[in-house]
């Protein structure tokens, strides 16, 4: 039996990714910090999905973890889709902090949670939500795509650390572009915007396949790497 755990699964892409897990046979494990939408969501198939409450900046969300994967009988797959982020041009302290509570302690205590349980457990699988912010600092988010680029540099290393000590872990960095989802909502127009459940049929078909970094969509894999090549000179006068 396939086993996969979804943290951030109450809304967006980690909602969508644990239907498309569900319709493929999987018993999950889904998490979040909203105990209502998570309820209302195991009512499609309550002998197949288990959920727990998790705020990922707290301390004990490592352990609500470990018991959620305990009721699932084990975990085979990790998915991580939890994060926030805003465009703060007025550089609100309050905002940026809190962003690096979610996308960067956060991320790293639930990350490492789900490595250190792999690493005794046989191994597994691996795939997180960062996003192309993390290419380049983006001055009207300037939290968000730092921690982004922290998480894009993580999961290396840990790929990297599983190598070294013979882990059977695989990993998948999910990059995408602007997705219309609650994150985004608001007066400001996006440019290539793209339906979340189009972009939540392109990351699983990644995840199925193993793939370490994939961009998501191809439009985005393109201005990815044009961002790469712009050099810092001309970045930092750029009027994004």
């Amino acid at each position: 039996m396939k086993r996969a755990v979804v943290i951030g699964a109450s809304s967006g892409m980690g909602m969508e990714i644990s239907k498309l897990l569900l319709a493929d046979g999987w018993t999950i494990g889904i998490a979040a910090r909203r105990a209502d939408k998570l309820m209302a969501f195991k009512e499609l198939n309550p002998d197949r999905i288990e959920f727990e409450t998790i705020d990922v900046t707290t301390d004990d969300a490592p352990d609500c973890l470990l018991s959620l994967i305990d009721r699932i009988g084990g975990m085979d797959l990790f998915f991580y889709a939890s994060g926030i982020g805003k465009q703060n041009r007025n550089l609100d302290t309050d905002i940026e902090i809190k962003t690096v509570a979610t996308n960067g302690l956060g991320f790293t205590r639930m990350i490492d949670a789900a490595f250190n349980y792999m690493a005794n457990n046989g191994g597994g699988h691996i795939a997180c939500i960062s996003s192309i912010a993390g290419i380049k600092g983006l001055g009207p988010a300037p939290s968000y795509s730092a921690t982004k680029a922290f998480q894009n540099c993580y999961i290396q290393a840990l790929e990297q650390l599983a190598n070294q000590r013979h882990l059977s872990i695989t990993f998948t960095d999910i990059r995408p572009g602007f997705v219309d989802t609650a994150l985004l909502s608001g007066a400001h127009k996006y440019p290539m915007l793209m339906n979340v459940e189009y972009v939540s049929r392109k990351i699983y078909s990644a995840v199925m396949r193993q793939k370490h970094i994939c961009v998501i969509d191809w439009r985005w894999s393109i201005l990815a790497r044009l961002w790469s090549c712009v050099p810092n000179f001309i970045w930092r006068k750029l009027n994004l």
